[in-house]
């Protein structure tokens, strides 16, 4: 018998919760360490789609990237998206837990997982961790490093192409232009602009960033190329549900059959 609390010990190894951001809520945010898994379902996010999943495939376990509850609630009535859900996933029985960005930061993390795709080398955190530990050693926000020689956009986004699904690219430069040091952030990173620049980034690759974003990064000499908050995510839960089930044989571990980008499928 395999109890959450292992499950979970072994998650804050892969994962240690001290890398996350301090305004996130990771970790185990429902649930009994004291219950049986035998069957854990990961997904990027809560949604109707693989809520209903999950109950219907009797997960006991849904590790899901984004945090469900994200800011602190005063009530759980089904008259609110996260007030439903928390009802449906407690009434079924399925505990919840959110790696998030102790996951994107992490040493085999999303972040890590992305720069590695793309053939960078010298792969350093952006923004290292200010705990000092052993354990924190070499890790912090973001990643950084260097192509062995500089890229035009095109090709780089042919390397994410074998890597991911459901891209939707945007970039504030011609496909022609060369890149070689590359600044990673999974999902949302405009934000990372000026750590970007001051690592000596000549391109930020993220999931997405905002318009004026896209002009500010522009006027300073930073290209960004954006490929979709779900593609840039997304594939690292499928890697976690391999991880686990090398990790615990026994469990029966599968990534969401049924997720999808915005919860729409576009047929060309």
């Amino acid at each position: 018998m395999i109890l959450l609390s292992q499950i979970e010990a072994h998650l804050h190894s892969m994962a240690p919760l001290a890398l996350a951001e301090d305004w996130d809520n990771v970790g185990l945010l429902s649930g009994d360490l004291q219950s049986p898994v035998d069957r854990v379902m990961t997904c990027l996010t809560l949604s109707p789609a693989t809520v209903k999943e999950a109950i219907a495939d009797k997960a006991d376990l849904v590790i899901a990237h984004h945090p469900l509850p994200f800011r602190p609630i005063s009530k759980i009535v089904t008259s609110t998206t996260t007030g439903r859900t928390l009802w449906e996933m407690t009434q079924a029985g399925i505990a919840i837990y959110s790696p998030h960005t102790a996951w994107d930061n992490a040493r085999h993390g999303i972040n890590a997982q992305l720069a590695e795709s793309i053939g960078l080398g010298g792969i350093n955190p952006m923004k290292p961790s200010r705990i000092t530990t052993a354990e924190m050693n070499g890790l912090g926000a973001g990643r950084v490093g260097e192509l062995s020689a500089a890229e035009p956009l095109s090709v780089i986004i042919q390397k994410l192409r074998r890597k991911l699904s459901h891209l939707r690219f945007a970039c504030n430069q011609p496909l022609d232009t060369k890149s070689r040091r590359v600044a990673i952030v999974c999902g949302s990173g405009g934000s990372f602009i000026e750590s970007a620049l001051s690592c000596g980034a000549d391109l930020l690759l993220t999931g997405e960033a905002t318009y004026h974003q896209f002009l500010d990064s522009q006027s300073l000499g930073l290209t960004i190329l954006t490929i979709g908050h779900y593609a840039s995510e997304r594939f690292a839960m499928d890697q976690m549900a391999t991880t686990l089930q090398a990790a615990f044989p026994k469990l029966t571990v599968w990534a969401s059959r049924h997720e999808l980008d915005s919860g729409f499928e576009v047929s060309e």
